[in-house]
């Protein structure tokens, strides 16, 4: 950063075209993504960066209104099971034909999982 800068900035933006600086490594230089300018560690000082990165957050589930039957594989409909007589099944839905066509329906008995299939 010896030459005239048009820009006045912190550390953390490129004195010559103000974009934004990637963060600096343990060790090496600090390349701008625009224009590839090169930055010494030695025009940082003695700053510190610190971030965290989360993987997996916790999150909690309200399960007060949740219809459990002996773990259905998704929403329970009322529909009638053709093998059990069964008149509750669970569905899923998946686009398998072209975009113009309908859905398919993935139906499964909760009490039997017998599975059938309706293309709507």
């Amino acid at each position: 950063m010896t030459e005239a800068a048009p820009f006045n900035s912190s550390t953390a933006f490129c004195a010559k075209c103000g974009s934004i600086l990637p963060l600096m490594e343990e060790f090496g230089t600090v390349e701008c993504y625009t224009c590839k300018s090169v930055y010494d560690p030695v025009a940082f000082g003695n700053i510190k960066f610190n971030y965290t990165i989360h993987f997996n957050a916790i999150s909690s589930i309200n399960t007060d209104n949740v219809l459990n039957l002996d773990n259905p594989e998704g929403p329970v409909v009322e529909r009638k099971c053709p093998k059990c007589g069964n008149d509750k099944m669970s569905y899923a839905t998946l686009q398998l034909r072209s975009a113009d066509e309908g859905q398919t329906v993935f139906y499964t008995c909760i009490s039997c999982k017998y599975k059938e299939t309706e293309n709507s």
